[in-house]
């Protein structure tokens, strides 16, 4: 009886590449855990410095207002705002 080694040679390839993949697999896995972690704690990070924005912005609209000196921090808050759009935190804000 003659051995068809190009059956033989495909079972073997067919198997290594099953054990390959399953390898490739685990590691994506463990991978998109370890990612999906630290995407959840850069969306609470940024959450908080969104709000700490929003809070700093909102108390330097009342002080001015109360102190009545809109023209010296106008040109202030113009200078934050700008850094604040130049950072593309302004967009943010605003949706």
């Amino acid at each position: 009886m003659e051995i068809n080694w190009v059956v033989v040679g495909w079972i073997i390839d067919m198997t290594l590449n099953g054990f390959v993949w399953l390898i490739v697999a685990a590691f994506s896995l463990l991978l998109i855990d370890v990612s999906e972690k630290w995407t959840r704690k850069a969306i609470k990070w940024m959450d908080k410095v969104d709000k700490w924005i929003r809070k700093f912005i909102d108390d330097s609209f009342e002080w001015i207002q109360k102190k009545n000196i809109t023209i010296l921090f106008s040109v202030i808050l113009l200078i934050i705002f700008g850094i604040l759009a130049q950072l593309g935190i302004i967009p943010k804000l605003i949706t």
